[in-house]
């Protein structure tokens, strides 16, 4: 990159410090000609690595000039190629775990401004959550003192952008991947208190992806998957578990007749659009099947209280889903 010598990089590593000149420098040489090199975006990894001493500043900047590269610049423009995906996975983490906060947002954002990324990259994202609320150790729980086996509303909030991030502008149901590692977290905090935000997205998901097995049409994932304005119990619910189910029933109710039958069109459609995202990503998405599905719902012999929650609802609402759902759902609520 041209100029970029004129930045005495070497002596920022030498010091380990990104102080809010050097920021002002490096955002007038990385956008004077509009384009981010491949050495110049090395260099912005080996930074933030290297650096332990950063100007707030500095993490907009390194989560912008990374995004710009990867997505923007990179073929195919606007979108993110398998390989690619595995190039930014390879630099921001270590035996599969992220090295930093920052890192993480990073991800999030490239998944936020790609139209399209492979479900890899949306995956390995939940998984750094996945990890923390299992494990209680990681970039997410550094000096908070959140033990594992609980789930945190931040947490849940994160969850909930990367499904966002990932599902774009499009209707895409929740995948296979995703909703598996969902399951996950909802089989690790089940002996937990439970946790009124996670079960709001947690049975929100896994209903989209119901819906979805079973021949509807989903809408957005913003919309499918949106948080209700409160999730605080009214004082006369007598226990959590009819706060969970009373909840799950109003906030499911609510978008519910944003989902409806396909036609044939529709299911051609989405198909196609399926086949698209997989030819330009060079990764295969897996939709979850009514037998896999039906397999992990309630997999350990018992209801954890979002999956009891989500038996409720559609045993009350009985909707039209596909048989083999049904069979389980109908084995779920007896064993419950």
């Amino acid at each position: 990159m041209s100029g970029f010598g004129a930045l005495a990089v070497d002596d920022i590593l030498s010091r380990g410090s990104i102080k809010d000149a050097d920021i002002a420098k490096f955002r007038r040489v990385l956008y004077e000609d509009g384009v981010i090199s491949a050495h110049e975006a090395d260099m912005l990894f080996r930074l933030n690595a290297e650096c332990a001493v950063k100007d707030p500043a500095w993490a907009a900047l390194f989560i912008e000039g990374i995004t710009d590269y990867v997505v923007f610049q990179e073929l195919p423009q606007g979108y993110l190629t398998a390989t690619n995906a595995n190039w930014l996975i390879d630099r921001v983490s270590k035996n599969g775990r992220v090295a930093s906060r920052t890192d993480l947002e990073l991800v999030v954002n490239v998944l936020d401004k790609a139209r399209w990324a492979p479900v890899s990259l949306v995956k390995f994202a939940l998984e750094q959550v996945k990890h923390a609320v299992i494990s209680g150790e990681g970039v997410l729980r550094e000096g908070r003192g959140l033990v594992g086996g609980r789930i945190s509303d931040g947490e849940v909030d994160l969850l909930r952008r990367m499904l966002y991030a990932f599902g774009g502008d499009g209707h895409v149901a929740v995948t296979r991947d995703e909703a598996d590692i969902l399951f996950d977290i909802d089989e690790a905090i089940e002996d937990a208190e439970p946790n009124a935000a996670w079960t709001d997205l947690f049975v929100k998901a896994v209903a989209n992806v119901i819906m979805a097995t079973s021949g509807y049409a989903v809408p957005s994932r913003e919309e499918a998957l949106r948080q209700e304005a409160s999730l605080d119990a009214p004082e006369q619910q007598t226990s959590v578990m009819a706060f969970l189910l009373s909840m799950v029933q109003s906030n499911l109710s609510s978008v519910k007749d944003a989902y409806h039958s396909q036609t044939a069109e529709e299911r051609a459609l989405a198909q196609l659009e399926h086949q698209r995202i997989e030819i330009i990503t060079n990764e295969a998405i897996t939709e979850a099947e009514a037998s896999w599905l039906a397999n992990r719902l309630c997999r350990d012999g018992r209801l954890s209280p979002s999956e009891h929650a989500l038996v409720a609802y559609l045993k009350n609402e009985s909707p039209n889903i596909h048989p083999v759902l049904l069979e389980a759902v109908g084995r779920a609520g007896f064993a419950a």
